[in-house]
């Protein structure tokens, strides 16, 4: 296995880990809407960062695409769930626009995938 997929299953370790924390903190300490999503985002692609680790093990081709699609998917993840959680939890935002860019990095990775598979799709038709 490449470096690469060990440093996203590390982020997604964390990533997992923070979404607990926010779910623990949402249930007990600051009952918020905000860390509520926060949680859930976290959780989610957490768990989508591990998926995409286990699948760029065993894709040979385009693994580049898929390298930087799960990249800027962890990293919106991170920052959107960060400036809500900081939003909640200190009443200020990460940086401005820290959500924004957050989601739109991970809008931009899903559609990355899709395209990624798309492409793989379309090869595997024509290597019949």
């Amino acid at each position: 296995m490449r470096r690469s997929m060990f440093i996203i299953v590390f982020v997604a370790a964390l990533e997992g880990a923070a979404g607990v924390v926010a779910a623990a903190a949402a249930a007990h300490v600051e009952a918020s809407p905000l860390l509520d999503t926060a949680s859930r985002f976290l959780m989610i692609h957490a768990a989508a960062g591990l998926a995409l680790a286990a699948l760029a093990a065993s894709v040979g081709s385009s693994l580049r695409w898929l390298l930087a699609a799960t990249f800027a998917m962890q990293a919106g993840a991170a920052l959107f769930s960060g400036d809500l959680a900081v939003r909640a939890l200190a009443g200020t935002r990460l940086f401005p626009y820290a959500a924004p860019i957050g989601g739109s990095l991970l809008i931009a990775s899903w559609a990355a995938l899709a395209v990624f598979a798309l492409v793989c799709a379309l090869r595997a038709r024509t290597d019949r």
